[in-house]
C-alpha cells in the first residue's frame, strides 16, 4: 500500500510541476488569410467550414479553448497545432508556388476524403464534419485545383 501512495504522490507532484511549463502558442495578432482567400475564392459555405474545422490548426492564429491552459492537454494541443501549420498553413499561402498550392489542395482533398482531417481528437470536442460539409469542401478544392491547371 505504501508503494501505491508514493506512486500517486509522485504523479500528483508531476502534474503540478508540469503546469509551470508553457509551450509557445500559435497566436499572432490577426489571422492572415488575404492571399488564400483572394486566390482560392471560397464561398460563404466553404468559409464557414474552414473557420469551424480548419483555420485553428492551419493558420498563424489559433483560438485556444480554456482547457488548453492545463497540462498535459496544453502540450497535446500545441503539438497538433505545430504539425498542422507545418503541413498546411493558409497564412503562408503567398509563400507557396502554384505547384505547391495545387499539391496542398490535393492533400486536403485526400485527407478529408479518407476521414483523416479533421483529426478525431479535434472532432471529439468540436463536433464532426458532416458528409455535406466534406463534399462541399472537396468540390471547392477540386475547382480551385482545376484553375491551377489552366
Amino acid at each position: 500500500m505504501k508503494i501505491v501512495k508514493k506512486i500517486l504522490l509522485a504523479l500528483v507532484l508531476a502534474l503540478v510541476l508540469i503546469q509551470f511549463y508553457r509551450p509557445d502558442k500559435n497566436n499572432t495578432e490577426t489571422r492572415t488569410l488575404t492571399a488564400f482567400i483572394e486566390d482560392t475564392k471560397p464561398t460563404k459555405g466553404v468559409t464557414t467550414i474552414l473557420e469551424k474545422h480548419c483555420y485553428d490548426c492551419h493558420s498563424d492564429k489559433t483560438t485556444y479553448p480554456w482547457y488548453a491552459e492545463i497540462a498535459p492537454v496544453s502540450l497535446w494541443i500545441n503539438h497538433h497545432v505545430e504539425e498542422g501549420v507545418e503541413h498546411f498553413n493558409v497564412s503562408k499561402w503567398n509563400d507557396y508556388s502554384i505547384k505547391k498550392r495545387d499539391h496542398k489542395l490535393d492533400e486536403l482533398i485526400e485527407e478529408v476524403e479518407e476521414g483523416k482531417m479533421p483529426l478525431d481528437s479535434y472532432t471529439w470536442l468540436h463536433g464532426t464534419i458532416t458528409k455535406e460539409e466534406k463534399e462541399t469542401l472537396i468540390a471547392w478544392a477540386k475547382s480551385v485545383r482545376a484553375n491551377y491547371k489552366l
